[in-house]
């Protein structure tokens, strides 16, 4: 098979896990093209970040919409509480690395050898660029319909939302005179467009622990959370 047939295999799994099958592929192609693929005299608007721009207020109106009807005796001081944790940047690179957009993303050869496929923020542009082309291409139903699904463990979670798993291991080892915890890649399968990597975490006076996912970010954060969870710091509600 050649190289077209492979892309469109891969954009028919990110679609399906979308939710959405696009009528305007340009749509989705410039949601994943990052700043630094840009090569020539291409203009900035090439690239994802005006989607971006887009996206951003696009999931902050269907988070708020969301918050005002599923807690409806809430204060106004409550639900911003709420708000901001769900739309913040953090939120938005967790839930890109859930749906594995990072392998999709089109990036310039120096990000590419930077990593720039586990980069929180680059993964949390592409994923408010990707919320853009879903609502240009099929509506607020689009969005909201991506939203709803790959939002809702957060919403039930106001613990978790505090900090992302590597944080609040930070936080909870060096307030217990534990330093700062040390990652290791150690493994890595599967093929080049579905990875699959392992990694170890150390933490002082602790057994080790160890996480996978399908980037090194994300094995870092299992790695984190799992230690979190033995230690009782996280509780499976979290």
């Amino acid at each position: 098979m050649g190289r077209l047939s492979k892309d469109r295999r891969h954009r028919r799994v990110l679609e399906a896990r979308l939710g959405h099958s696009f009528s305007d592929q340009t749509l989705l192609d410039l949601a994943l093209c990052h700043p630094s693929a840009l090569t020539g005299e291409k203009p900035a608007s090439s690239s994802n970040q005006r989607l971006e721009f887009l996206g951003d207020r696009v999931l902050g109106l269907a988070i708020a919409e969301w918050l005002m009807r599923e807690f409806p005796a809430a204060e106004e001081g409550e639900l911003a509480v709420r708000y901001n944790a769900l739309v913040r940047k953090e939120a938005c690179a967790e839930i890109a690395e859930r749906i594995g957009l990072g392998q999709h993303l089109l990036l310039g050869p120096g990000e590419e050898r930077a990593g720039g496929r586990e980069k929180a923020a680059i993964l949390a542009d592409a994923c408010e660029a990707v919320i853009a082309a879903l609502y240009l291409d099929g509506g607020l139903p689009a969005a909201t319909g991506f939203i709803t699904a790959e939002w809702k463990h957060l919403m039930t979670a106001p613990a978790r939302l505090r900090g992302d798993p590597k944080t609040a291991l930070q936080e909870w080892t060096q307030g217990h005179g534990r330093g700062v915890p040390v990652y290791k890649e150690i493994g890595r399968s599967g093929p080049d467009h579905a990875p699959v990597f392992e990694v170890r975490i150390e933490v002082k006076g602790l057994p080790e622990e160890t996480g996978m996912g399908s980037s090194k970010r994300q094995a870092e954060q299992a790695a984190a959370r799992a230690i979190l969870m033995r230690q009782k710091v996280w509780t499976e509600n979290e």
